[in-house]
């Protein structure tokens, strides 16, 4: 039987604080009324921070031989916190629509929990496709962190066209995986379980 390494791991640990960031990054951005050009900029800072550990964690997982199944689940769960609380946060202040914010959150809390469905079968790690997701999401979003009030009326534009190519993204991906859920359902139901066990 091949070794399995720790779920107690560097790539995991950095997933975690990814999670412990988003608290942190909620404060900054609402300080001082969610407005003012310093609580921006770190609020920014904070978002690039834990977004880059996105692309560490994966790195250190894969370098080091440390991919588990708690780190495929856990990783876009931390992405979906990290993105869904900015999102909602840009909504109460008034910077982003609120269908832009809702249609993405109906999106992600719907593909994690059919991800916490299929764990009978096999953990679903992240598509190509939901990588490019992340990483639009995580530019568009980082853009409209920005103080866009103080700066030329070209970057709230270059936002704009980032976001609307991160919804449009993050609703393909979204059908893609579905796809890919009915299909390893119906294996399930059609084949015998040793069929599933060996998938895994």
């Amino acid at each position: 039987m091949d070794h399995q390494p720790s779920p107690m791991n560097v790539a995991n640990l950095v997933t975690v604080l990814r999670i412990a960031v988003v608290p942190f990054f909620a404060w900054a951005l609402l300080a001082e009324g969610g407005h003012t050009v310093t609580w921006r900029l770190v609020a920014t800072g904070l978002f690039t921070l834990a977004a880059m550990t996105d692309r560490l964690d994966g790195y250190l997982a894969r370098r080091m031989g440390l991919v588990t199944d708690l780190g495929k689940l856990l990783d876009p769960i931390a992405d979906k916190a990290l993105i869904g609380t900015a999102l909602v946060l840009l909504s109460v202040l008034g910077d982003l629509s609120w269908w832009v914010t809702v249609v993405v959150l109906v999106r992600e809390l719907g593909i994690t929990v059919m991800r916490f469905f299929l764990l009978r079968y096999l953990v679903l790690p992240a598509s190509r496709g939901g990588k490019l997701k992340t990483v639009l999401q995580s530019v568009a979003v980082g853009m409209y962190l920005l103080p866009l009030d103080h700066l030329p009326t070209a970057v709230l534009v270059v936002a704009s066209v980032c976001m609307g190519a991160a919804v449009v993204v993050t609703l393909v991906t979204g059908v893609d995986y579905v796809r890919t859920a009915m299909r390893v359902h119906r294996a399930h139901v059609a084949g015998p379980p040793t069929a599933v066990a060996s998938s895994q």
